[in-house]
């Protein structure tokens, strides 16, 4: 089993006017000692307006700054939100491929379809639509990054002429494939379109089993993939907050984990938000707590290695460790990674190369016929020529010295020496 860190950027209420700038400063660091350790993907998010809960909007700059403390690390944006209105597919592949080549081709491309009211009324996008738009989405940006040129595509939300996308990713032909699941029918869905499960469900192991053998049993009978190539893994979030005494870690890390828990719910499922307003810690803190699933990582070593061991058993491939969260202390957090890297990791990577070598041995068949069910690549014949305005207009009875912009003075003036230049050359 490997493991991955999770960059959710929480900030509890109150916060100072630094505090923003000391979040991502000290992410960085995280995220470099986990390179140190041995820690196998770094992932980070894309949320909009969820205060306190994440403030992880832009995770591809927070990654490629990521891709110049590390070397080996993989670089999981986790996930890019795929319906159009959130990010046209052309900016997403042309994101990811920019991503894969900063990063030296270490990219793992996560996708999401985005769930909370306060985010798809913000970009106007349809509740009852999105998995649609996302499906669609996430089909043609992995044509874009594989095809030369792109053909273009009429669709029902999004639509483009042909054009070649650059820069093309290092990874061919894309980066690993992912989608956020937070229920079996995702997860299931993932297993049928070929892609990778990212579960951010908290479960037990007894759970996680039920899970991957379902996973896996439907990639190897039924996947048809989305993408133009497959990434059959499951990965699981659960929190981490390791020390020597367990006491002493579930004293820094266990209200950390609730509060993550109870963030996701008040967005997604029970809170009432008022933008800019809101205490949700104080909300929080007034809650009762509720026993989770999830934190088999928050305690002593033996505790925290027992814990991870029963997921591995589970068949889990990745578990993504929840290191940050809410009131979580910065020392605290580099103290249990280099502890949890010192004492406890090396065990796990030692197993993961032989389970990596059966694993691609056992599923080789079942990728190869999943391949052979991609829908072919659509053709294009001839490709269209894309004429500069002027060569457009010319014999059509348009003088484009003429088409003046009536917004503005200044956008009159600025036109006036595009024309001329126009005439001059």
């Amino acid at each position: 089993m490997k493991f991955g860190l999770f960059f959710p950027m929480q900030m509890a209420r109150p916060w100072s006017e630094e505090q923003e700038l000391q979040l991502f400063q000290d992410s960085l660091d995280q995220a470099e000692l986990g390179d140190q350790i041995g820690i196998d993907y770094c992932w980070a998010q894309e949320h909009h307006f969820l205060e306190e809960y994440c403030h992880s909007t832009a995770p591809e700059v927070f990654l490629a700054a990521v891709s110049q403390r590390t070397k080996r690390m993989r670089l999981g944006h986790g996930i890019t939100l795929m319906p159009p209105a959130y990010n046209h597919p052309a900016r997403v592949a042309e994101r990811i491929a920019a991503l894969d080549l900063v990063s030296g081709g270490r990219c793992d491309w996560g996708t999401g379809e985005s769930s909370s009211r306060i985010e798809l009324e913000g970009f106007g996008v349809n509740f009852v639509e999105k998995r649609s738009m996302w499906a669609e989405a996430v089909r043609q940006t992995a044509l874009m990054m594989s095809m030369t040129p792109y053909p273009g595509y009429e669709g029902e939300y999004f639509s483009m002429p042909c054009r070649n996308i650059v820069p093309k990713p290092v990874q061919k032909p894309h980066p690993p494939l992912w989608v956020a699941c937070t229920n079996r029918d995702t997860m299931k869905l993932a297993a049928r379109l070929g892609i990778g499960a990212l579960t951010f469900a908290f479960m037990d192991n007894r759970e996680a089993r039920f899970w991957v053998e379902e996973y896996y049993e439907i990639f190897c009978n039924e996947a048809v993939p989305i993408g133009r190539a497959v990434n059959p893994n499951v990965a699981m979030l659960g929190g981490l907050m390791c020390c020597r005494d367990g006491n002493e870690a579930k004293k820094k890390g266990m209200t950390g984990q609730e509060f993550f828990k109870y963030g996701l719910a008040h967005y997604y499922r029970f809170g009432q938000h008022v933008p800019g307003s809101t205490n949700i810690w104080e909300n929080f803190l007034q809650s009762p707590r509720e026993i989770m699933a999830g934190v088999a990582g928050v305690g002593s070593l033996a505790e925290v290695q027992d814990g991870f061991e029963l997921m591995e058993e589970a068949g889990i491939d990745q578990s993504i460790l929840l290191h940050q969260a809410a009131n979580y202390q910065h020392r605290d957090i580099m103290d249990s990674l280099e502890l949890f890297g010192a004492e406890i990791l090396p065990a796990f990577r030692a197993r993961a190369v032989e389970k990596e070598r059966q694993k691609a041995e056992r599923l080789a068949p079942y990728i190869k016929a999943a391949l052979e069910r991609r829908d072919p690549l659509p053709e294009l014949d001839p490709i269209p020529v894309v004429d500069a305005y002027p060569l457009l207009w010319e014999g059509k009875g348009v003088d484009s010295t003429k088409l003046t912009p009536r917004r503005s003075v200044e956008g009159q003036a600025l036109w006036k020496l595009h024309v001329s230049g126009v005439a001059a050359s």
